[in-house]
């Protein structure tokens, strides 16, 4: 039965270093969620102490109500899913995925049953009676992922457990694990509550229900992937999330919904009802396809000369130098331009955000 998980205000050291600082969480019942971010950041850490690992210093970790703080990890009742697959190279397929039906005492007639019909699932039927060292990279995670399915845990947590694969069979088995996460929910129409724990943007995206952007052991945004991708909280998730130009404006004039904001003496006029509420002082951050590269001497736009001029294939990418400094903008495939061109650099609403000014986060 799927359950929530609740981490409340966890702090964990190494000595004297602080890996997390009063974090704080929580996983509804069927929900995937991913721990997202650079390592060392405190995503790995957050895992061990949900699966009992490691002991935090403060704070509490609650399953369905039941606190696990203290609690010794085989008394947990949590299905892993491993980086390095961590299978019984003397065991069987079958054997290896009924290893945890055996631990919890169930008959072998019954728990045989069960592991077959979940290598049914996982598609590896035939490979019942092989050894884990005749199996590829991508039907050993599929041995793991079900091993862990096959015990129907109240949570399931995977700790990077695609990084092993070639990017081909990457894409193929995120999208098989989050079928299988849905499937498995015995009572949730969600699924398995699943903690997931990666460094790859992309997959953390294209799997989870919601994502926890981490660093430095803090927990930066928590959210669906579509408001991290349109909306970051701050400067650090926009930079993670690909805002590679941040540019600090400030309002000089307001006509109805229109500001007026300078930078180094450049002018640049921007819609409220395009952009959001624009307050005095703001960051204006966008993707490179969200600085539009433009010769049109009327456009409304920041003053630029060309230089780097890269190929995308859906547009040519330029390196742009401005009065406010270094910033990066795509152009038309249909006309390409030359280093040195004069240009207007026009941001774009839909790949653009306001953020609040570093001095006010």
């Amino acid at each position: 039965m799927a359950q929530p998980l609740d981490i409340n205000a966890v702090s964990a050291h190494y000595g004297t270093t602080k890996v997390l600082e009063d974090l704080s969480l929580s996983v509804q019942a069927g929900e995937l969620v991913s721990l997202l971010g650079a390592s060392g950041c405190g995503k790995t850490t957050t895992l061990r102490l949900i699966a009992g690992f490691l002991s935090p210093t403060s704070g509490s970790i609650l399953l369905g109500g039941r606190d696990l703080t203290r609690l010794p990890t085989h008394k947990r009742d949590i299905g892993l899913v491993f980086q390095n697959y961590a299978l019984f190279p003397h065991l069987s397929v079958l054997d290896n995925v009924a290893f945890g039906l055996k631990q919890r005492g169930i008959a072998p007639a019954e728990r045989r049953k069960r592991a077959l019909a979940m290598l049914e699932r996982v598609g590896l039927a035939t490979l019942a009676d092989r050894a884990p060292g005749a199996l590829s990279g991508g039907q050993k995670q599929r041995v793991a992922l079900a091993r862990a399915l096959v015990i129907e845990p109240p949570l399931l947590m995977f700790d990077e457990p695609l990084s092993n694969l070639d990017a081909k069979l990457r894409v193929e088995m995120r999208v098989e694990i989050r079928q299988l996460q849905r499937a498995n929910g015995t009572t949730s129409v969600n699924g398995t509550t699943s903690v997931y724990v990666t460094h790859d943007q992309e997959e953390a995206f294209s799997i989870s229900d919601r994502v926890a952007i981490m660093d430095a052991g803090r927990l930066m945004q928590f959210d669906r992937p579509e408001v991290l991708y349109r909306r970051p909280a701050n400067t650090f998730v926009a930079r993670f999330v690909g805002f590679e130009n941040i540019i600090p404006l400030k309002v000089v004039a307001r006509d109805g919904d229109v500001v007026t904001a300078e930078i180094a003496g450049m002018r640049l006029r921007l819609s409220q009802n395009l952009f959001g509420a624009i307050p005095d002082t703001f960051l204006l951050a966008t993707r490179p396809d969200g600085l539009m590269v433009s010769t049109a001497s009327a456009a409304e736009g920041l003053p630029a000369r060309l230089g780097l001029r890269t190929y995308l294939g859906r547009a040519y990418q330029y390196h742009c130098e401005t009065a406010a400094g270094h910033l990066i903008g795509n152009g038309s495939l249909t006309a390409p331009l030359e280093a040195g061109t004069s240009v207007k650099l026009v941001p774009v609403p839909e790949q653009s955000t306001i953020l609040a000014s570093e001095e006010d986060e």
